[in-house]
């Protein structure tokens, strides 16, 4: 269980600077930050001592390098120590680090640069100086200079390497400590800028109180072993990694392994078997998706004492559930069945130490909790914005629903509108947008109240369980409202529908888009002895048609899809059909398949 660190002040009015100066202190020499320079290679790893010298350093750096107080510095770099280091550097300069998704567009990145009106800029290597350098001569555009992390690919920019070098040479204690100080919780710690499904990205600006209030508040509903582990993959410019990999990390004084390929991820936790674990939806779905396939391949009789373990570890789940203690012949069984057959298949994955799960940024595939649940891992599913620091709900070990994301963490309050909009209030809630002059656009009401955009609805033990986006809710052509991602997720409960979307605004009825899961599809046709291309095999269009049909059974009439059709090929964020942080891009995908979508509703 997680030991009460000391704070060096109330959380309200400390800054993540003072922070750092308590892990050298207090945790100088555990373990802060491991990385690898290979795949294969030794981990790296820095103490909370030797991390906090490397940020002072590398503060004397950028200070000479011309970035001051208030300064909105721009960084895109993969997850590697870098950008770790650099983050938390600047934010001892007064300056606010923003960090930009290594998959943006020049147009994207255009936008950023000018409406954060940033002077200077850090990047990894040479495939992000070609959409960043025409940035330096665009008269629109305030971006003056480039720090390069690779220093065969800088050319005429500054190196990461020589500016540590310049601040091992200025570098002044005195002047170090005096400059952090003058840091204020109300001061903006970060600007992170939404991933955009619709429209240009927002700059949503969230301060050191903001990041201090809701790292407390996690720390009192999750119980970690002290000084966790934290796999860190997803990217920075996520805020869901911006506070497990950075924020809470610090305020933990955890140890922060970075994986720099999230294709990695699967194998580094098979390496640590780490204690605490987060994933997107997506993420949960390709590692159940990759168990499935694994488990297909197996003999008859193993599969089922296999699937035996796995109704035993559900049925517990239901009393856990419940709040109820499990019959003693249901708990016996249980223990057996973790014992001789879950846990070993765990260990295989490096999840077998795990003590908390959890997932965010879009709804959870109840299909895909429940297969988890079958192993003993129960996903503690939670919810939140960006515009809230992260988490506004989480589910917990002691009290939670599968299907919901759980209760509101406290000090922030939860209600729901009249239109069933979600709405918050505390103090983990931003203070506004960051608009082109530098000020702050409020986004609350006059009371406090922020209009999150998702539609759901509190039940009577106070669990949340979320419907959809606002914007996002289907409305037909008599007038009924549809969740799009209450049918999407009942598609995708038959393992070889990887991803859907669902189409039918202002029209008479729902028709599909449907993409064969990556994973689990060719282990099913291998089973069955079929091959070329699945999309067009007659076999695979026949199962897709049963599990449409099984999915109808399960939705209301207006809910059903009565055409669709089957796509090759997976989406992601690299030809644009997701955003970073995984979630559809609606828009994207209507337009790319307008001609398949109208051709849907052709006689």
């Amino acid at each position: 269980m997680t030991t009460i660190l000391r704070l060096p002040g109330d959380p309200a009015d400390i800054t993540l600077p003072a922070l750092l100066l308590r892990n050298a202190e207090d945790h100088g020499d555990l373990p802060a930050l491991s990385w690898r320079t290979s795949t294969d290679g030794e981990w790296t790893t820095l103490t909370w001592r030797e991390a906090r010298r490397k940020v002072a350093v590398l503060a004397a750096g950028y200070a000479a390098f011309g970035v001051g107080r208030g300064e909105h510095v721009l960084m895109m770099m993969g997850n590697r120590p870098e950008h770790w280091l650099s983050d938390l550097a600047l934010v001892h300069l007064g300056a606010v680090p923003v960090t930009v998704y290594g998959t943006s567009a020049p147009e994207q990145i255009a936008h950023i640069a000018r409406h954060s009106r940033a002077r200077f800029a850090i990047v990894e290597g040479a495939h992000e100086l070609a959409r960043w350098e025409p940035l330096l001569t665009d008269t629109e555009t305030p971006l003056e200079r480039l720090v390069v992390v690779e220093a065969a690919d800088a050319g005429p920019h500054r190196t990461y390497g020589s500016l540590h070098a310049t601040g091992g040479r200025l570098f002044n204690p005195d002047a170090f400590e005096k400059t952090w100080r003058e840091s204020g919780p109300t001061d903006p710690l970060t600007v992170v800028y939404t991933s955009g499904t619709t429209g240009d990205p927002k700059g949503v600006r969230i301060t050191h109180r903001n990041v201090l209030l809701d790292s407390v508040a996690l720390d009192g509903v999750v119980e970690l072993p002290d000084h966790v582990e934290h796999i860190c993959y997803l990217p920075f410019a996520h805020v869901a990694e911006r506070m497990l990999g950075i924020y809470l990390a610090v305020f933990r004084a955890a140890h922060v392994h970075l994986c720099a390929d999230p294709t990695a991820v699967a194998a580094t936790a098979r390496e640590l078997h780490p204690a605490q674990f987060f994933g997107v939806p997506r993420v949960w779905e390709k590692l159940a998706a990759s168990v499935r396939a694994a488990l297909a391949g197996l003999p008859e009789q193993q599969r089922a004492a296999i699937e035996a373990a796995n109704e035993t570890a559900r049925a517990r789940v239901e009393y856990v559930e419940r709040g109820e203690e499990p019959p003693a012949e249901l708990a016996a069984a249980y223990r057996e069945a973790k014992e001789t057959i879950l846990d070993p298949l765990l260990s295989l994955a490096g999840f077998d130490r795990l003590v908390w799960t959890a997932s965010a940024s879009a709804p959870m595939p109840l299909d895909v909790v429940r297969f988890w649940a079958g192993f003993g891992i129960v996903i503690m599913d939670a919810w939140g914005l960006t515009e809230t620091t992260g988490v506004v709900t989480i589910n917990s070990p002691s009290s939670f629903r599968l299907g919901s994301v759980g209760k509101p963490l406290a000090g922030l309050e939860v209600r729901i509108a009249d239109d069933g909009e979600i709405l918050v209030r505390g103090g983990t809630v931003f203070d506004g947008y960051l608009l082109p002059d530098g000020g702050v656009e409020p986004a609350c009401d006059a009371d406090g109240w922020f209009a999150t955009g998702d539609i759901g609805r509190l039940d009577e033990d106070g669990f949340l369980w979320l419907t959809d986006r606002k914007k996002e809710m289907i409305v037909t052509s008599t007038g009924k409202n549809v969740s799009p991602a209450l049918v999407e997720n009942t598609l995708k409960e038959h393992p070889l529908i990887g991803q859907a979307l669902v189409h039918g605004d202002g029209r008479s009825y729902l028709v599909a888009l449907l993409v064969l899961d990556a994973e689990m599809a060719p282990a099913w046709a291998a089973a069955r002895g079929i091959t070329g291309n699945l999309t067009e095999s007659e076999a695979v269009a026949e199962e897709i048609a049963r599990a449409v049909e099984a999915a109808n059974a399960r939705l209301n009439r207006t809910e059903q899809i009565k055409r669709y059709r089957l796509l090759a090929g997976e989406w992601g964020p690299e030809t644009g059909e997701l955003t970073p942080s995984l979630k559809l891009r609606r828009r994207v995908i209507r337009q790319k398949y307008e001609d398949v979508i109208e051709g849907l509703y052709s006689p």
